[in-house]
């Protein structure tokens, strides 16, 4: 597609095969960039594939964990390889376990935290580097409302996403001045495969979890992944030059309360 404020740039989206990380990538796309997208399921990867193709898309698909070191530089070394370089890096992969301090277990602790902090980490190592080289570039990384406050039954992804938005602070300051900006975006409920996930797992219909959640967002209802995936570009893009280390809320007022 001709045009765009990321025409002749790339962008790497990392959980790019549904949900927020989907409609993120399709943006970027709509905005003239080329985009490889990383998911743990080929499958996901597949149809995700075929929808953007319906669309008139194209893009790179690569799967692997982004929470092993040995998959997040060999991803992002074939992602470099073939986009050219990577001008900009959405990390959006993440998990969700729910539960008291009692509820979790050891290992769903270990496993939210590998995928939700440490696979941020381990793609701005690997990422970081070739930005410096080319000159710079933006990275943006998914957090949560559920990161800037707390919520009940949540004690390990509350903590998993306030930890992003610490990362997120430290790494725009550590490279401010080096041309590349970080920022995270906040969402609150999104309409998402997680969401049908938490319906799930508390046992609840879908829309009877749905209008139980749109009471904790003033504007009244669920956002929807494109809403995030807007912010997101917003933040990647020139528009957004004069921001780094923000914690960007796309929750309909969840954090106002």
């Amino acid at each position: 597609m001709s045009g765009g404020r990321f025409q002749g740039k790339t962008a790497l989206v990392t959980g790019g095969a549904s949900g927020i990380g989907k409609a993120t990538a399709e943006r970027f796309l709509e905005e003239g960039a080329r985009v490889a997208i990383i998911d743990l399921s080929e499958d996901s990867c597949k149809a995700a594939s075929a929808e953007l193709r319906e669309k008139g898309l194209e893009a790179i698909f690569i799967t692997g964990d982004v929470s092993k070191g040995d998959d997040v530089r060999r991803m992002v070394s074939e992602a470099a390889d073939r986009l050219g370089r990577i001008d900009v890096l959405f990390n959006n992969a993440g998990i969700l376990v729910e539960g008291t301090v009692e509820q979790v277990s050891e290992e769903a602790w270990d496993r939210i935290m590998a995928v939700n902090v440490k696979g941020v980490f381990l793609m701005c190592k690997e990422v970081v580097p070739p930005m410096l080289s080319q000159g710079g570039g933006a990275v943006v990384n998914n957090a949560s409302c559920s990161g800037l406050v707390g919520d009940r039954n949540a004690i390990a992804y509350n903590t998993s996403k306030g930890a992003v938005v610490l990362m997120t602070k430290c790494l725009a300051l550590d490279y401010a001045q080096k041309g590349i900006r970080v920022n995270c975006v906040c969402p609150g409920e999104i309409d998402t495969p997680m969401f049908r996930q938490e319906a799930r797992s508390r046992n609840k219909p879908v829309e009877e979890y749905r209008k139980e959640l749109c009471e904790y967002h003033p504007i009244g209802r669920l956002g929807v992944p494109k809403e995030v995936a807007n912010a997101v570009v917003f933040l990647a893009s020139d528009d957004a030059s004069f921001v780094t280390g923000a914690a960007f809320s796309v929750d309909g007022g969840y954090t106002c309360q």
